[in-house]
């Protein structure tokens, strides 16, 4: 049979021209091209010790405990939700609901956890938190007069969604103790008298990424008091407030609103593993028309990813089962690990920079980054030598501010790696920033 004319390259007629121009203007962002850059870097200097990648530690990953809570999920599902085996393999192998199968789980650990009442039904799960940002950018943004506010730093994730979604993003400077409220309200006052409007504020209490800062619990009160006036919803993103010094943490945000204007954002990323790429967000708010934002961002998940794997939600519910639901309970060894890397980070860089010389850093209290400052501009040339003649990698904080500032700083990330690891790379650090010193 002969292929229709057209379906197939016929000789003499040239390929489609295709150029960035004639894109989605995203694709040449740079918030969306930076991690793409960094990664490169990091596979062509493989033996270089890196303080780049800011992924949960690995050596307790046990792919055998993989089987046991995809067994332990199978046992709930049929003892607690009474299912007999059709509707259990019906359930872990075809297209499930669209809200996802671990709502309850997530009900229990949000209420043991962190202080959190919500119903399971105002939960839906996402294929990690990325997808529920742009679920929530997508939502609110209506015209080009939808802005939202954030934290400058703030994590490029957030930035590549707004940019995705076609948002504006307005930056409200972070300071060591984290967002000011007074801020939010001076920066939602302005974008009003210059005709936008501003529909929400993202903000990571708990050890932000990068800035590492957390929010005093009187500034979380008075940050919600200041969203209520400015008819502002928070987006609380929440991956990290776990990881703590082992004093305790201030209440999330979610567990102090009294006025549901906080849209809760959780990922079991970094308290779990990311291969599994489970994230959820919680938005009960009503909708006047009925209904909740929930159920709203269902609509939307349901034309991108339909639903979020089955498979994957019930590996992440037998880990919940099998730790009462407290994922502070489930990832206490590498809080550990977080917390003894911090105080090396911190005491190494101590060590090797006088204080009040031309290198500076913060002292987070948990998380897992460290802002360093050094008398030169970080971008990538700079992380390209770092990398080729030092052997050590770090990421440019001007990342995260969308090219508008943190020139002079790197972020460290030391989640991955052991405390001979970061005193090497500390070395390697400090002879590459007096290489570059003037």
């Amino acid at each position: 049979m002969t292929p229709a004319a057209g379906l197939l390259d016929t000789p003499g007629r040239a390929a489609p021209s295709l150029s960035t121009a004639g894109l989605h203007a995203s694709l040449s962002d740079p918030a969306l091209t930076s991690m793409t850059l960094l990664n490169e870097i990091t596979g062509a200097y493989p033996d270089a010790v890196s303080f780049a990648a800011g992924r949960p530690y690995e050596e307790y990953f046990d792919s055998e405990a993989l089987h046991r809570h995809l067994r332990l999920f199978t046992r709930y599902l049929e003892t607690e939700r009474g299912m007999d085996r059709r509707q259990v393999r019906r359930t872990l192998f075809q297209y499930g609901a669209t809200k996802g199968i671990v709502g309850d789980l997530i009900v229990r650990h949000l209420l043991l956890d962190e202080g959190i009442t919500a119903d399971a039904a105002d939960v839906l799960v996402t294929t990690g938190c990325q997808e529920a940002m742009v679920l929530v950018l997508r939502a609110l943004r209506r015209d080009a007069r939808d802005v939202v506010l954030a934290a400058a730093p703030t994590y490029v994730g957030f930035t590549g969604a707004a940019r995705l979604t076609e948002t504006r993003v307005l930056p409200v400077p972070e300071g060591p103790a984290g967002l000011d409220p007074a801020a939010v309200g001076r920066a939602a006052d302005e974008a009003r008298a210059a005709g936008l409007r501003p529909r929400a504020l993202y903000v990571v209490p708990d050890f932000s990424n990068p800035g590492g800062a957390r929010m005093p619990e009187a500034a979380r009160r008075e940050l919600l008091r200041v969203a209520d006036a400015h008819d502002l919803l928070v987006v609380e993103d929440n991956p990290y407030s776990m990881f703590h010094d082992g004093s305790g943490r201030p209440p999330t945000l979610k567990s102090l609103d009294r006025s549901g204007r906080v849209v809760y954002i959780g990922s079991f990323a970094k308290t779990a593993y990311p291969g599994a790429r489970i994230g959820y967000v919680v938005a009960g708010q009503q909708v006047a028309e009925g209904g909740t934002l929930t159920d709203q961002l269902a609509k939307l998940k349901s034309m991108l990813t339909l639903n979020t794997s089955s498979v994957a939600q019930a590996a992440i519910g037998g880990l919940l089962l099998e730790n009462g639901c407290s994922m502070e309970r489930a990832c206490a060894r590498e809080a550990a690990v977080y917390r003894r890397n911090l105080r090396a980070v911190l005491d190494g860089l101590a060590a090797r920079f006088p204080r009040g010389g031309p290198v500076g850093w913060n002292a987070p209290e948990g998380g897992l980054f460290a802002v360093v400052t050094v008398p030169f501009t970080a971008d990538e040339a700079a992380l390209e030598e770092s990398a080729e003649r030092f052997g050590v990698l770090w990421t440019p904080m001007y990342h995260f501010y969308a090219g508008s500032g943190g020139l002079n700083q790197i972020r460290l990330s030391f989640s991955v790696l052991t405390e001979t690891d970061i005193a090497e790379g500390l070395d390697r650090l400090r002879a590459f920033v007096a290489a570059r010193t003037p």
